[in-house]
């Protein structure tokens, strides 16, 4: 038998972590996973590109002056400043997405979380990843290898910070195995895409229900 197809309203599905808890790790492999048909934000930073990031796919890797002007035009739907950086959502690419009834995936620290709910409050869904412990943090920033030791501490420093934001967020999932994660991520996108002010199309198909004849 065929699924039914039950029209309903795109969401923003936003996760936030400390640098190395697992946040751009799930949100790659669940925005890769073409069972979810999820958009992936591209967020635009003036930060230096890693090695193993490509312009384009990782980030939009822009200059200071570019990223000036997108905010003074009200062009991003949330910026934030991070170890130095700024980093930013462009808002055309999420408004064409929602307007499709599409799902988009954000990758993006607190500050930016508040800011998109405070624009987007019913279309957005928050999930906070912690580590399960600190040493273990370090352990994953250190196997990266892509930061210096300041670096490093400069990142295990906000992660304090950051951490304590977990009770803003919806959902919260501690990233002890990735494979657990993933589905509880999972879990997560199951019910909000059944949330019934999210189904937009069932009035039309209770009242379809209800016009058959016993």
């Amino acid at each position: 038998m065929q699924a039914t197809e039950i029209g309903r309203r795109g969401f923003i599905l936003i996760l936030s972590s400390p640098s190395g808890a697992g946040k751009t790790t799930l949100t790659r492999a669940v925005a890769g996973d073409p069972r979810w048909g999820l958009d992936l934000s591209i967020s635009v930073t003036t930060r230096q590109r890693r090695p193993s990031e490509i312009d384009g796919k990782h980030y939009n890797f822009i200059d200071r002056e570019a990223f000036d002007a997108l905010r003074a035009a009200d062009n991003l739907l949330e910026w934030a400043e991070v170890h130095g950086n700024f980093y930013g959502t462009p808002r055309r690419p999420v408004e064409k997405v929602l307007g499709a009834g599409r799902d988009m995936i954000f990758d993006i620290d607190y500050q930016g979380t508040r800011q998109v709910r405070a624009k987007l409050t019913q279309d957005v869904v928050t999930v906070f990843i912690l580590p399960p412990s600190l040493a273990e943090l370090r352990q994953r920033l250190e196997r990266r290898a892509e930061d210096s030791s300041e670096t490093i501490e400069k990142r295990l420093a906000n992660a304090r910070v950051e951490i304590q934001r977990w009770s803003e967020y919806d959902y919260v999932i501690v990233n002890d195995d990735l494979d657990d994660a993933f589905r509880s991520l999972e879990g997560i996108l199951v019910a909000e895409r059944l949330k019934r002010e999210r189904r937009t199309g069932l009035t039309s198909f209770v009242e379809g229900l209800l016009a058959e004849p016993n």
